[in-house]
């Protein structure tokens, strides 16, 4: 599909919106990208739980491999709530390329993210005001008072990922009597052609 003529008004074509580039050819590549992204922040958590639980590592001390070389950062809350506003709007932006059940799916995944992106907005609040909640000694968020914080991102990560890979699963082989997101090149065709 051309880049420049989708659509027209008195057959001139005009130029695809950025957002229609994003969702339409340029999805498969905004994907790959996105799913980078998420992967390398996995790697973070895995290596901090891993710093933690296999290591015996204090949590303090545990910060990932980010964390050894620039432990001020990882200590930030503006790099969370950074990277969970980013996760937030990339959901948004990449969410009209899916179609079905794809889409239902992925937006079951910004929902959840969009909480986990309002839990981090606590804690960004709390230490750019120096006011914890629930006198806390640290900033502390809703599902922390239950979960403590390296357990709860971890959780977070999760739900947020499983309806993030099912949602690009059926968006890459789209279920028998769905259409593939036209214009998108993400689509392997359907399964029951490759079964």
């Amino acid at each position: 599909m051309s880049s420049t003529a989708t659509c027209s008004i008195d057959s001139k074509p005009r130029p695809l919106t950025l957002m229609e580039k994003l969702n339409g050819p340029w999805h498969k590549q905004a994907l790959w990208t996105y799913t980078a992204i998420v992967l390398a922040h996995w790697a973070e958590h895995l290596a901090q739980a891993t710093q933690i639980y296999l290591l015996g590592w204090p949590v303090p001390e545990s910060r990932g491999i980010l964390g050894l070389w620039l432990p001020w950062l990882v200590a930030s809350e503006a790099l969370h709530y950074g990277y969970a506003i980013v996760m937030l709007i990339a959901f948004w932006i990449l969410r009209t390329g899916f179609v079905g059940q794809s889409y239902r799916w992925w937006m079951l995944a910004f929902w959840i993210q969009f909480w986990h992106h309002i839990e981090h907005a606590l804690l960004q609040g709390q230490a750019i005001f120096h006011h914890n909640l629930f006198g806390s000694p640290v900033p502390v968020s809703i599902a922390q008072l239950v979960i403590p914080r390296v357990e709860l991102h971890l959780f977070y990560n999760t739900v947020v990922f499983i309806p993030m890979v099912i949602a690009m699963f059926y968006h890459m082989f789209p279920a028998p009597g769905e259409e593939a997101h036209q214009g998108c090149s993400c689509a392997w065709g359907t399964r029951a052609a490759h079964q």
